[in-house]
């Protein structure tokens, strides 16, 4: 059974093993080691994963399985270097399933948690940042109204990632 739940405090260990498993699953192969490594001991450490899951601001979302933590999504203010930003706007954060878990249409029902308390209350701008060589995430994203808009680059050690800026624009409920 499936349930998606709003992450506390106390899943901060387990959202920091699934965030690594997840992005090494996914771009893992991309870097090398150390700075493999390096990303993941300060990005996904369980210390900063409680003090995002204490932060009024943001919020994460796990989705499990049998109570088992499978993927995850983040949001939070629009943090994402692009000069048309603006205060109020929101971000897509993180959305990640574990491999066996991708294609189970579970991805846009965590997705679709994540907008909906972005825009919880009202329309407002929404931004994400995706790799530019992960055309599955930009198709997916496309077909909930984001749109490439800029470009910026994603540190992981020493490599830089061309990412690419979507914006959906608000939405009429």
């Amino acid at each position: 059974m499936y349930t998606i739940r709003r992450a506390g405090p106390e899943d901060a260990p387990t959202l920091s093993v699934l965030a690594t498993r997840t992005f090494v699953e996914t771009f893992g192969h991309l870097y090398p080691p150390q700075d493999l490594q390096d990303f993941l001991d300060e990005a996904y450490a369980v210390d900063r994963q409680q003090v995002i899951l204490s932060h009024p601001d943001y919020a994460v979302w796990l989705l499990e399985r049998d109570g088992v933590a499978v993927g995850h999504a983040a949001a939070g203010p629009c943090g994402l270097p692009h000069d048309q930003v603006q205060a109020g706007d929101g971000e897509l954060k993180r959305l990640y399933l574990i491999k066996d878990e991708q294609s189970s249409g579970w991805g846009s029902r965590l997705l679709e948690t994540a907008l909906a308390w972005l825009e919880r209350d009202g329309p407002r701008t929404l931004w994400l940042g995706v790799w530019s060589e992960n055309f599955g995430a930009q198709r997916f994203y496309a077909r909930y109204g984001f749109e490439k808009v800029g470009t910026y680059e994603f540190p992981v050690g020493k490599v830089r990632d061309l990412e690419f800026i979507l914006r959906r624009n608000p939405q009429a409920s």
